[in-house]
């Protein structure tokens, strides 16, 4: 018998613990200085609510609201315990604990809250090879720390104003014992080109005690070969015989080329002319973005001078790009460009064209429309009924006395009827 006290005894006790507290919210975080309101709530009512904020305890009462920690809710009544905190101090980050009567017997129950107090970390660190420039083709990569933030910080990679995503590794978050701060550390790998040239590599942070992101950079300088912008033999148009002649080409190249022309046997390095100045090599004018303006002046353009090739060489110290050019006094030809209007039309002119020619396959294949009775049967099979339909009008028209075997044709002005004779007693 004595069992049956102490297994009641556990089942009470297990009912009592097992009571569950709402509280909202169940995790935040605040600034110092800020304002939270957290509510506790049971499913009956209650007649004392007790809120745990740091290491303070306060008992809450309703009608008292001139403390920095006072009661929030409908009434105890409802089974409602909950706090409003005014201001956030620094050392209340951690948990806060409401504990509220339960519905019978004396053990309290219990609900709890993370607070968060927002801790600004220090100023991120971007670690990253210490050259100034790099090659097309080297694999760049750096890190991102950002120290001691409560909560971790967050971490976003950008090409000036593009955001990085290819190569960006999974972040590393780090905290020493016995500290409630967190480091927050990412790698980036990337294998540079051309168009990396000039564009500034930045780590973001941000964190809920910023008022704004704060960033660490560096420049990218990357050196690559002299690239041409447009693929094949150049033509230059609109030349007049007479005229001043300007050859221009555009090329891409960092460090800054340097220009070679070739025009018959004479060979200008830019800047340079001939002997005459009727040929002249301008020094390649850079037009920002790493592209250059290369351009060769022919003081009067003779016909001779359209009907040769002409040949660039731009190079720097790491390779070169060769050019072949020819003049011509013609306009250069115009790209054909359709408006939608055009192009929708030519759609639907395309769409007609073919519902037309499947509906005269269809007519034809079925002697319908147009083609009806443009096929006739010649031969009547053995057995078939000789009850056939007589030839179109058409066909006996002018026939003096045509016949049928069912009877004759009674001619009757310029329409021919068939009329059957009567039967005659012999």
């Amino acid at each position: 018998m004595a069992v049956f006290p102490a297994f009641f005894g556990l089942v009470l006790v297990s009912l009592v613990t097992g009571q569950t507290v709402e509280i909202t919210p169940r995790e935040a975080v605040r600034r110092v200085g800020d304002d939270l309101t957290v509510l506790c709530k049971v499913s009956y009512p209650i007649d004392s609510c007790r809120m745990t904020v740091g290491s303070t305890p306060y008992r809450l009462i309703p009608s008292q609201q001139d403390e920095e920690v006072v009661y929030s809710g409908q009434g105890l009544q409802f089974g409602e315990c909950g706090a409003h905190i005014k201001h956030i101090k620094e050392e209340w980050n951690g948990n806060i604990s409401c504990m509220l009567p339960p519905p019978s017997g004396s053990i309290e129950v219990t609900g709890i809250m993370r607070l968060v107090v927002a801790k600004p970390p220090a100023n991120p660190q971007l670690i990253s090879p210490p050259q100034s420039n790099f090659k097309e083709g080297d694999v760049f990569m750096a890190q991102c720390i950002v120290p001691n933030g409560r909560p971790v910080a967050k971490i976003t990679w950008f090409l000036d104003d593009d955001q990085f995503l290819t190569g960006v590794h999974q972040p590393i978050i780090t905290s020493e014992p016995g500290i409630d701060l967190e480091t927050i550390s990412q790698n980036i790998t990337k294998e540079l080109s051309a168009d990396d040239n000039g564009k500034r590599l930045v780590c973001r942070a941000e964190h809920e005690a910023l008022d704004s992101p704060r960033e660490a950079a560096r420049q990218l300088v990357v050196y690559y070969p002299p690239k041409r912008t447009e693929a094949g033999q150049v033509t230059i148009f609109g030349l007049k015989i007479g005229s001043e002649g300007r050859l221009n080409v555009t090329v891409r190249a960092n460090p800054p080329p340097e220009a070679q022309w070739t025009v018959g046997e004479l060979v200008l390095a830019a800047p340079q002319k001939n002997e005459d100045s009727s040929i002249t090599a301008l020094e390649p004018v850079h037009l920002g973005g790493g592209y250059y303006n290369v351009t060769l002046v022919l003081t009067a353009v003779a016909k001779e001078d359209v009907d040769r090739t002409y040949y660039l060489r731009v190079s720097n110290d790491l390779g070169r790009e060769e050019f072949a050019l020819r003049l011509s006094t013609m306009d250069e030809p115009a790209g054909v460009q359709l408006s939608p209007g055009a192009i929708a039309g030519i759609v639907v002119a395309i769409l007609l064209l073919i519902t037309l020619v499947s509906l005269t396959v269809f007519a034809k294949a079925t002697d319908r429309w147009c083609f009806a009775g443009r096929s006739h049967r010649t031969d009547i099979p053995d057995g078939a009924d000789s009850e056939a339909p007589l030839p179109p009008h058409d066909d006996i028209k002018g026939s003096e006395n045509p016949t049928h075997e069912h009877g004759d044709f009674i001619s009757n002005g310029d329409t021919k009827h068939p009329e059957k004779k009567p039967d005659t007693a012999v």
